[in-house]
């Protein structure tokens, strides 16, 4: 079976629906497993999580999660252009991982959400790249030739899959197209894992 994790951090549950949107993309590859884990919020007591199990959803990513997967999609909220520091914060104790190469080779992903069209998504989704490309993961993309990408009214960039909210809509409201294209990033890294035989 190939395994693919899903991290994700989300705070009003848009980022989570995009999430749950990923795994469905990567399960429609047959001998694809998707594998959910969310990001504890930062807090005053940040060496470790105020409670060890969140209360819903999700169980908190390890790095063990990260080591024996085969390939990663990250996703999170825009926070003025920049992934939110949860994931970062998480992001940034991944160095025995870099240190001993885990995670190199993999392909990986990013999606995210935001209030507004011009929010910052793509940005954050660059700076959720970055990390990957330190780990020398192998990026995916969404290219012009998925149909969402040229229609889309919302959201969906070729850097990722993404959900703008709006200021007075549900958040867990995705549009069709970003439905489509966040399937459609699940699938892409799945396809790939599994081509690559991780």
């Amino acid at each position: 079976m190939t395994d693919i994790l899903i991290v994700y951090y989300t705070r009003n549950g848009a980022t989570g629906e995009l999430a749950r949107h990923v795994a469905r993309g990567v399960e429609s590859v047959p001998g694809c497993a998707a594998k959910l884990r969310t990001v504890p919020p930062v807090s005053a007591e940040n060496e470790r999580p105020v409670k060890a199990v969140p209360e819903t959803g999700a169980p908190y990513a390890t790095l063990d999660d990260l080591r024996r997967c085969d390939g990663l999609l990250l996703g999170s909220p825009t926070r003025f252009g920049n992934m939110a520091a949860p994931l970062k914060y998480f992001l940034d104790g991944t160095s025995s991982l870099w240190l001993d190469g885990s995670m190199a080779g993999k392909p990986a992903a990013v999606f995210s959400s935001s209030q507004t069209l011009h929010g910052g998504q793509e940005s954050t989704l660059l700076t959720m790249a970055l990390p990957l490309i330190h780990h020398g993961m192998l990026l995916v993309g969404l290219p012009f030739t998925e149909r969402g990408i040229n229609e889309t009214r919302s959201g969906g960039t070729p850097y990722g899959a993404t959900h703008v909210a709006g200021v007075a809509a549900s958040p867990g409201m995705l549009s069709k197209d970003e439905i489509e294209l966040a399937q459609a990033l699940g699938k892409r890294v799945a396809d790939i894992a599994a081509a690559l035989g991780r």
